[in-house]
Order: structure tokens, then sequence, then C-alpha cells
């Protein structure tokens, strides 16, 4: 059985319509109208046991609401939502026992107390018991260089130091499913990095199954294999990462540094050039219809070249050519 089971679920609003001016104000005090707005409409996926999925889309695509309605803090309007075999809204404590939650814009902790009193708090809500707790607390100062930060009021901690002290608050119940939206934003590449491998480490070797929502695509290719883009409230992909970038990342750069000024080569068929620069030639070719190597060996007999490097196409662009049609494309 599938650890998340998602079939047909909707999720609508009610969003207040409201005139401008002071008449319309004192009419909508009165004879307040509505309009119906439609977050998430009939999404449909699994996940299973120890996956780590990207779930990701635009502003207002409906990821959030998605993982509310997954953690029980939201109710579904239509559709079925099942986490563990649980109904998360109608079985929100025992599904909140299994499952832990970072908000990247909200927090778990406790603004006046050190961390060290948060966490105590958490374990101890959270029934785990102080042999285990002691181990994963001491494991967790250690991967996440919490030590400095123990007695240290939440308040007083940086971005960095905060994100790292909620996965710890997060996972110190050691949770069967782990939903994370937007872990890493606002921090610097150093911090992402020692989040990313907390998340790699700890989840994958205690077979978690995690759901990361993120606009940073670097997280998303450093942790996950399968990644579900969604666009109003739908489901617009559904696979690996590595079959999107096969199917729309077809394009592909060489930069070749040469002895002298460059300039623009004959090329084969599906190659062009970018930019010709001083010592610089950039080159662009579709994989599809030629290779790398016969690219370099086309420029090489052409001119004197001190050293190449080749760039894979990168999943930022891939999602941005997904977003403005490239799957209906396809379809047609």
């Amino acid at each position: 059985m599938s650890v998340i089971e998602v079939q047909e679920l909707g999720k609508e609003f009610q969003v207040p319509q409201k005139d401008p001016g002071v008449l319309g104000a004192v009419r909508g005090l009165f004879r307040p109208r509505y309009e119906n707005k439609k977050a998430v409409d009939q999404l449909n996926f699994q996940v299973e046991a120890g996956e780590i999925v990207g779930y990701i889309g635009v502003n207002g695509a409906g990821k959030s609401t998605t993982i509310k309605m997954l953690t029980g803090i939201l109710m579904p309007s239509s559709g079925t939502v099942r986490v563990l075999g649980r109904d998360p809204h109608k079985q929100r404590v025992e599904n909140a026992r299994e499952i832990g939650v970072v908000f990247g814009q909200r927090t778990q902790l406790w603004w006046d107390l050190a961390l060290i009193e948060s966490l105590d708090l958490i374990a101890k809500i959270y029934d785990v018991p102080p042999a285990r707790y002691k181990e994963v607390l001491e494991q967790f100062t250690e991967t996440l260089e919490l030590g400095s930060l123990l007695k240290v009021p939440v308040r007083n901690m940086s971005l960095g130091q905060k994100m790292r002290s909620e996965l710890a608050a997060a996972l110190i119940h050691q949770p069967k499913v782990v939903y994370l939206d937007e872990p890493t934003i606002g921090l610097d590449l150093i911090v992402k990095e020692r989040i990313r491998d907390f998340i790699k480490k700890e989840c994958g070797s205690k077979g978690m199954t995690v759901m990361l929502t993120t606009h940073d695509l670097g997280d998303i290719e450093e942790l996950c294999q399968r990644v579900i883009i969604i666009d109003n409230g739908h489901v617009i992909y559904d696979g690996p990462i590595n079959t999107i970038k096969k199917r729309f990342g077809k394009f592909r750069e060489i930069t070749f540094e040469t002895a002298e000024n460059a300039k623009a080569p004959t090329l084969p068929a599906g190659a062009e050039v970018l930019a010709a620069e001083e010592r610089k030639l950039q080159i662009r070719f579709d994989r599809t219809v030629s290779s790398a190597s016969k690219i370099a060996s086309t420029v090489m007999s052409q001119m004197e070249v001190t050293d190449f490097s080749l760039s894979e196409p990168d999943l930022a662009g891939i999602v941005k050519q997904i977003y403005n049609g490239a799957l209906d494309m396809e379809e047609k």
C-alpha cells in the first residue's frame, strides 16, 4: 500500500468580493459577495515508502494547499486523501504522531525559549522515550551543528540557524512521513548544502517518505529522483527528473577556451554559435541532431583550443518550457 494516496482531490475557497470606496465597504458589510476559487482541482498521485518527491509549481499553483490537506490542517472540498491509511483531517492526532513538517516561513519552536527547551517539550509531546531522545539529540547536534545554539533563544538566531533548528524539531520523533515546504528559502549556499546533506542522510537512512515543496530547483535536483509539477491545481507532470531532462533538455552548450581570439567556425547541423568573444567560444547544439564529440572535433580542426566544458540542461529551464506549453506541443 502507498504511504500517500491522493484521489480526485479538490479544495475551494470563498474569496470575498468588495467594491471600491466607502460605499463598497458598507455594501460588502451588509451584502457580502463571494467568489469560489479552486486552489486544488482533481489531483491524483501516490507516493511510496522511502521516496523523496519534489512537488513544484509557480506561486498560487496549489502546492501549500495540498500540503495542508495532507497534514490535516485543511479539510478537502472533494476527493480523498490517505496518509499511512488514515484520513489526515478526521484522524488528526494519529496522523500528527507519524509526520514531521517544516514550513519555511513559519516556526514550530517557542520564540522566547532556548532551543533545547523547545526540543525537550516537543519530545514530551510526542512521547519520545528518554533514551531514544538523548541518542537522536546527540546525532542532530553533531550533524546540524546545533551545539552552540542549544541554549540560545530562537528569537536571537539567524535564518539559517532557525532552519537547522526547525529540521531538528520536525524529525526529533523520527516520523514516517516528512513534509518540507520551502526548507531552504532565503538561505546562503553553504547553509543550503548543509541542510540538503542532512535531509539526504537522515531521511534516506531512516527510510522516511518525503514531499519537498520548493522554488529552489537545486533542492529538487540534489534530493529527488521523482518530481510532480502542478499548475492551477492540476498535475501537469509526474515522473522521473531524468525523463523530463531527456524529453525537454535536448539542447546542450559547449564553451571553448581558445589560444587566440575566437571566430565563428563552420558547424555541423543542429549547432549554432551563441557567443564568440576574446578567446572564448560558446556553442549550443541539439543532441538529437549532433553530438558533443562531433562539435568538439569540428571546432578543434579549425582553431587551437586550450580547454572546453560541456553544460547539461538545468531543471529550471526545463520547468519553464513545460509551463510555456512544451507538454501540449509534444502531445499534438
